[in-house]
């Protein structure tokens, strides 16, 4: 009487013979005597591994507790089954291990910014564990990184110390930009003061030139008027005027003004006068 056995796709089969690795069995269908021979199956798929929160001290002396999951198949299901007792918790181990030695080569600051190197330098360090474990990790990947209580809070410090920091600086930028531009438009306004000043007194020069001009050329043209006028009048019409102003004066007073040339001729006029004021009266 044999007994039947279907393995799986993605599965092996591990066959004892009285409690002694026999043979394996592939994906399919396969027959095997019952109570001589026991089949166990092995899955080769890929799995997801969660690690316990690792704890490391960095070069620095600063304690950082890191999460890490992998990925890892089956590639020797013999070793795998029969090599250790428990082949994913010595790889685990064998993991946790490498990752701390690669967490105390480096500072603080290069742990919580390089996780892709981390997991570079992981992986090459890990390397095939298929001749050790039958195991083969395909993937490592580094989650949160959290620093200790104490060394976060320094952190925290120091992050709220830069802030501050920057925080002043920036205000006294600030400031120091305000006072500049503040400084430029009070020297932009005087300078624009200075400038309308200069040519409101520019204008009033030139108005003023400008009229003493025409007022120069106008009294120059009655100038020249005037003696143009001159010219043309003859001696008998200024002795005729010359008279008549006599005559006026002479009503209006007892003083007579003759020109000099012509007190020979007009000599006895203030005496004529004075017998024509005696006789009205």
């Amino acid at each position: 009487m044999l007994g039947i056995k279907v393995v799986q796709q993605n599965n092996v089969g591990l066959v004892t013979f009285l409690g002694k690795y026999a043979r394996q069995f592939e994906s399919g269908l396969h027959f095997y005597i019952p109570f001589f021979e026991r089949v166990k199956t092995v899955s080769l798929q890929s799995q997801p591994l969660a690690l316990p929160v690792q704890t490391g001290i960095t070069r620095d002396n600063a304690s950082i507790s890191i999460q890490v999951t992998l990925n890892y198949r089956i590639t020797n299901a013999e070793r795998y089954t029969f090599g250790n007792s428990n082949s994913i918790q010595s790889m685990a181990y064998q993991v946790s291990g490498t990752l701390r030695d690669i967490i105390g080569s480096m500072d603080l600051d290069d742990v919580l910014n390089s996780t892709d190197k981390i997991n570079t330098k992981l992986m090459q360090n890990i390397g095939d564990l298929t001749n050790t474990y039958g195991i083969m990790i395909e993937r490592v990947q580094i989650g949160d990184l959290t620093p200790s209580k104490g060394v976060s809070e320094a952190m925290e410090n120091q992050i709220t110390a830069s802030k501050n920091k920057q925080a002043t600086i920036s205000e006294a930028q600030g400031n120091a930009e305000q006072i500049r531009l503040n400084t430029e438009a009070k020297n932009a306004a005087k300078i624009a003061t200075a400038k309308a000043d200069k040519q409101q007194t520019e204008i009033h020069a030139d108005a003023a030139a400008y009229a003493t001009k025409v007022q120069a050329e106008a009294d120059q043209y009655r100038i020249e008027q005037l003696q143009a006028a001159l010219a043309n009048i003859d001696q008998k019409y200024l002795n005729a005027q010359s008279i008549d102003a006599l005559k006026v004066a002479g009503e209006q007073g007892n003083l007579i003004i003759v020109p000099n040339d012509s007190n020979a001729d007009y000599g006895q006029l203030a005496t004529f006068s004075k017998l024509l004021h005696k006789q009205d009266q």
